[in-house]
């Protein structure tokens, strides 16, 4: 039997050669296989039908990111966040894993032999992989204080930090903390702060850029959590960018002194941090332009 690519088979059938991976990952067609990361689809085989009961081919960010995760898709965009994503968040935060071990972590579960590592990078960068599938999976929920408890419960799970008394896994934080040098929300008022800050967020239906960034400062402000606050608050950015079809965005490690600079000059110039953001959100097209992903602005 004679096998033809991706690239054929849409040229075959006149679709994208985004609609035939999808086919191929959702098992519609019929003896195709992966030669490594290379479809190969039966020559003779009929194009799939529409149907009517459910979308035929995922269209939108959110879509093929549940798409691909629910297929264990590998070398797609969901592969591409999981491993962006997690490795920048991390890293801005002291983890001293690189970015092949990130990799390497999330595509084999290992960390290879002989790698001088630190357990809590490995294990929070285990943690991270399973909180960006808990964005994507509550995506279209409306933010939540349960929600947001249990990305740091999820992010910190299994950690030396869990196994200390005081620290609150899942849960607000019981000492006073800093962040850059900077005082924040006393314990015992975060649970009132955070309510209110949620309910200010969600009472507008359509969300904008501005206020999603608006919400991080005010989140990183409160820093409702004895640590993870940074990881926490630029997951909630990406499910809200999801849920209101924005462009999401990953501030890369090279640009955290922009980024901590826009949080700190905030309600002075906005400019700091949505002209960082923008940056971003410029690097994440070209990924969406790469994977043929279409979006909007």
């Amino acid at each position: 039997m004679k096998y033809l690519s991706v690239a054929e088979m849409a040229k075959k059938w006149n679709i994208s050669e985004r609609s035939v991976r999808n086919y191929c990952a959702q098992g519609r067609i019929s003896d195709a296989f992966l030669t490594g990361k290379t479809w190969n689809i039966p020559e003779t085989v009929e194009k799939p039908h529409r149907s009517n009961q459910h979308i035929d081919v995922p269209t939108t960010l959110l879509e093929i990111l549940k798409a691909e995760k629910a297929a264990k898709t590998s070398g797609g965009i969901y592969h591409k966040v999981q491993i962006e994503l997690t490795y920048n968040s991390n890293h801005m935060e002291g983890s001293r894993l690189t970015h092949d071990q990130t990799r390497y972590i999330y595509e084999t579960n290992t960390i290879g032999a002989g790698d001088n590592v630190n357990v809590d990078d490995v294990v929070e960068t285990a943690n991270h992989f399973r909180c960006i599938d808990l964005v994507i999976g509550h995506a279209d929920d409306k933010l939540s204080e349960k929600l947001i408890k249990e990305l740091h419960l999820v992010l910190k799970n299994g950690t030396s930090d869990s196994r200390k008394d005081w620290f609150a896994v899942g849960g607000y934080k019981r000492l006073p903390n800093e962040v850059g040098g900077e005082k924040t929300t006393a314990p015992e008022e975060v649970p009132v702060q955070m309510a209110a800050l949620l309910s200010d967020y969600n009472a507008e239906k359509t969300k904008t850029l501005a206020q999603l960034l608006d919400f991080h400062v005010r989140f990183e402000s409160i820093h409702p959590f004895q640590d993870g606050n940074g990881r926490v608050g630029r997951l909630i950015l990406f499910k809200e960018c999801l849920r209101s079809n924005i462009v999401p965005f990953v501030i890369s490690d090279d640009m955290k002194l922009f980024y901590y600079r826009g949080l700190h000059e905030w309600q002075a110039e906005k400019g700091y941090l949505t002209d960082t953001c923008l940056a971003a959100q410029d690097t994440f097209k070209k990924y969406l332009d790469y994977f043929r992903i279409g979006y909007e602005g």
